[in-house]
């Protein structure tokens, strides 16, 4: 996020400073791919409601970019989203982040509004 926007507002990120607290804690999913003993990318798997899920903090450290491994998991989450009965998954992103947008479009999302600098997707899992 601080290389997308410069700048970390870590009041808008609470969850940032305690991930076991804001994701483990709440019977989320939060998966982590290393490389080389490296961090090189995460994403998350919260519930959002009766049958729905939300992806949240899909990131990939940038020397691993462009590899697949965003896609793979996004794959992950969907996968574990079905094992957990979910009907419909939902992420969202700014609407200016290009690259974000196409993965979510590729991985079969899509865009349900555009608001407020966002944008919003949808994946039924029926």
């Amino acid at each position: 996020m601080g290389e997308h926007f410069g700048v970390i507002d870590e009041s808008l990120n609470p969850d940032l400073d305690d991930i076991a607290a804001a994701y483990l804690d709440r019977d989320a999913q939060f998966v982590l791919a290393e490389c080389r003993g490296q961090l090189a990318g995460t994403g998350a798997l919260i519930a959002e409601g009766e049958g729905i899920g939300r992806l949240v903090r899909v990131s990939v450290a940038p020397w691993y970019r462009r590899r697949g491994l965003a896609r793979a998991i996004v794959f992950h989450l969907i996968d574990l989203a079905r094992e957990r009965g979910y009907r419909r998954l939902l992420v969202e992103t700014n609407d200016d982040w290009v690259d974000a947008i196409g993965l979510y479009r590729a991985c079969g999302f899509g865009a349900v509004t555009q608001r407020d600098g966002e944008m919003h997707f949808s994946l039924d899992l029926d």
